[in-house]
């Protein structure tokens, strides 16, 4: 099978209507109030602006991370997750400011801080500050505090909804510019958009959907802490199509709450099948290594844009940590399946043999494809022979030497984030255009 693009100029066209989209709810109400409200003083008016601000900064932050498939195909979900916490941190530093302001304009409402006497509409702001701040804390302490992925997504699950039930209620209980003949119903717009978002991705993809729907196949286990599992369509479904590279969400239940991103390991040629290579030794990979064939898994996918059918790239280096190796096993599993020509190049780097995922399967892909593998050990034994330490310009000079330098060769990194930063600044030195690069981190919960 021919090798399928996306041209460039849908693509760009999605950017531009996303970034319109975004711009419109964060800016368009504030701007109204300033070109439709009477004159007032400077702090009041500085107080009024902050605030929506930061009320629609905080509804773009609620809905960037809601699985909408065109805005994580248009940008990446590194982009996406990026602007998250950058939205998230102003909606705080835009709050603060408006509180700022608000005591200086009348500097007798510093009493609105004091929670026993004060009103609900101050206690409402007041709840809403602190669990913003304790959100912005646990995001940027995240590693230091050293908690599992599943305390860390309830915690921040649940400060999210005391953010935005905070500032709803404060806004309500206001009783200012809900009751104002222009702005009330760009108010009850934004709640509603919340809502719907929040429904969907709450309720409607894991209740209202039918598809989704996976049997298990085969639960196989790579080493003691990574494990594939295969499923297949319930009832004759039609699969999932997606493109090599991309990931989706797995939960074990139709109506968990707990599920888990993973990249998908399989080949795109054939969507009766998908594969899941998992890493872990948590409740839900534990939950995996249990399940049974027959039994049911439910996905919701596919997301994100790290995949090669969107570059018309001449050759193909893949350089993966860890289990980063998902997306360039599909990738390499894809192009054996359509016959592709071009020349792959795959780095795999882990901490020791153990670590080495697929090494049969990619001695095997080495006769479909043009592909040659390196690995990389970390920490070696004494009888490995092969490269040793960090993927740095010496190593990927030597591994490139048989490319076409001329030609246009694409650069996909999964991993790690410091291998991820440390690979693509190695790029950048060898010259190679930023816009070549794609990456991956495996950190962006």
């Amino acid at each position: 099978m021919d090798r399928t693009t996306v041209s460039a100029a849908p693509a760009a066209g999605a950017r531009t209507a996303w970034v319109t989209a975004l711009l419109v709810v964060l800016a368009g109400p504030a701007l109204v109030h300033l070109l439709t409200s009477e004159p007032m003083g400077m702090w009041r008016q500085l107080s009024s602006v902050t605030g929506l601000v930061a009320l629609s900064a905080l509804v773009c932050t609620a809905a960037l991370p809601s699985r909408l498939r065109g805005l994580t195909r248009a940008f990446g979900i590194e982009t996406v997750v990026g602007l998250h916490r950058q939205l998230g941190i102003l909606s705080a530093v835009l709050i603060a400011v408006h509180l700022a302001a608000v005591v200086a304009a009348n500097p007798a409402q510093v009493s609105l801080l004091m929670v026993p006497t004060a009103p609900n509409r101050a206690r409402a702001a007041v709840a809403a500050t602190v669990s913003i701040a304790l959100l912005v804390a646990l995001a940027l302490w995240r590693r230091k505090f050293n908690l599992r992925y599943e305390v860390w997504r309830w915690l921040h699950l649940m400060l999210a909804v005391f953010v935005l039930g905070g500032s709803a209620l404060h806004v309500l209980w206001l009783q200012h510019l809900v009751n104002d003949a222009v702005m009330g119903p760009i108010l009850t717009a934004l709640g509603m958009l919340v809502v719907v978002v929040f429904a969907m991705r709450w309720w409607g993809r894991s209740v209202l959907e039918h598809g989704g729907e996976f049997a298990v196949q085969a639960v196989r286990a790579e080493n003691p802490t990574v494990t594939t599992l295969v499923l297949s369509p319930r009832d004759g479904g039609e699969g999932l199509r997606f493109s090599p590279g991309q990931f989706a969400w797995v939960r074990l239940q139709r109506s968990a709450v707990e599920e888990h991103p993973f990249t998908i390991a399989s080949s795109a040629h054939d969507p009766r099948y998908t594969e899941f290579t998992i890493r872990g030794t948590g409740d839900f990979a534990t939950g995996v290594r249990d399940l049974r064939p027959g039994e049911s898994v439910w996905v919701d996918g596919p997301y994100g844009s790290f995949t090669c059918d969107d570059v018309p790239a001449a050759g193909l280096v893949l350089i993966a940590g860890g289990v980063g190796i998902t997306p360039m096993m599909s990738m390499l599993r894809t192009a054996a399946d359509r016959g592709d020509q071009r020349p792959h190049r795959l780095i795999y780097v882990a901490r020791d043999t153990g670590d080495l995922l697929f090494r049969d399967e990619l001695a095997m892909l080495r006769s479909y494809l043009d592909l040659e593998v390196t690995e990389v050990l970390r920490r070696p034994s004494a009888a490995w022979t092969g490269a040793t330490g960090e993927i740095d310009v010496a190593l990927l000079t030597t591994v490139l030497r048989t490319l076409d330098v001329g030609a246009r060769n694409d650069y996909f990194l999964c991993g790690p984030p410091s291998m991820v930063s440390d690979v693509h600044g190695a790029l950048t030195v060898m010259g190679v255009a930023d816009d070549h690069i794609h990456t991956e981190q495996f950190d962006m919960a």
